[in-house]
């Protein structure tokens, strides 16, 4: 089983794999923000004949979204011959749930140049088994193999990857499958427990120095909550062979005593 079954050109069935950690009634919003690349980058396919590659994804979560077929959009907002932002909205008929935009660059050679600031991680192989589920409730985190370090609350290194399709039957590239487990960095570094406080994030937002590789997606991820409410979960993005990017989710902080 997929997270997605495709119904048409534009439309979706989400699977049990969807069901989200705060309420398994509506979907865990991450197996979208992997299908949205995908249509993205088939959209890409079908206007140009020259690659392109995505070096931003910011994605604004506008609502829940109940476990229905769901329909996505594309259009480009800025078109242009070496870059160009596209814009993708996932939801049900008349109420869109996510917003995507994505910055896409034309690719050309600097590997004279390259070069990192970035710490590397421990591999997954160094990394202890670690099971998600003795935290959080729902078919997408169930679906994740996570192997992790906890260095302390709100601090935490590991390697996520799944065997779950992104779209039944269908081949997706390694950055749709991993942009797939890319919102799944704010449970997995928890700096108070989610029976105690809530914290779910409002965005995300990845920055590429290039397209990951491989089945294994790392992060280095940092928790913080402010004292009027707000929240930042900042991670590293890693595959096996080196940091490839940055991320950012904005939190909403409300504690188990507090009004909504």
């Amino acid at each position: 089983m997929a997270y997605f079954d495709r119904l048409d050109d534009r439309r979706f069935h989400p699977t049990s794999h969807t069901t989200g950690a705060w309420d398994p009634a509506v979907q865990h919003i991450g197996p979208s923000f992997g299908l949205l690349v995908n249509e993205v980058e088939r959209d890409l396919r079908c206007r140009r004949d020259g690659p392109m590659a995505i070096s931003r994804l910011t994605y604004e979560i506008l609502g829940t979204v109940p476990m229905d077929p769901v329909s996505v959009d594309v259009q480009v907002v800025r078109p242009g011959r070496t870059i160009e932002l596209v814009e993708a909205t996932y939801g049900l008929p008349g109420r869109v749930g996510v917003r995507l935009r994505a910055w896409l660059q034309q690719p050309r050679d600097t590997s004279g140049v390259e070069g990192v600031g970035f710490d590397p991680i421990p591999g997954p192989s160094e990394m202890a088994r670690w099971d998600p589920t003795s935290v959080w409730q729902g078919g997408y985190l169930a679906s994740a193999e996570v192997r992790r370090e906890s260095v302390g609350p709100g601090r935490a290194r590991y390697w996520v990857r799944t065997d779950v399709p992104l779209v039944a039957g269908e081949t997706v590239s390694t950055l749709a499958r991993s942009a797939a487990l890319f919102d799944i960095a704010n449970g997995m570094a928890v700096r108070a427990s989610p029976e105690d406080v809530q914290f779910p994030n409002i965005d995300l937002t990845a920055h590429l120095l290039r397209e990951p590789r491989g089945d294994w997606l790392g992060f280095d991820t940092r928790v913080s909550f402010g004292p009027g409410g707000l929240g930042l979960t900042a991670s590293v993005l890693h595959d096996e062979a080196g940091p490839i990017g940055t991320l950012a989710q904005t939190l909403t902080v409300r504690p188990a005593t507090a009004g909504s």
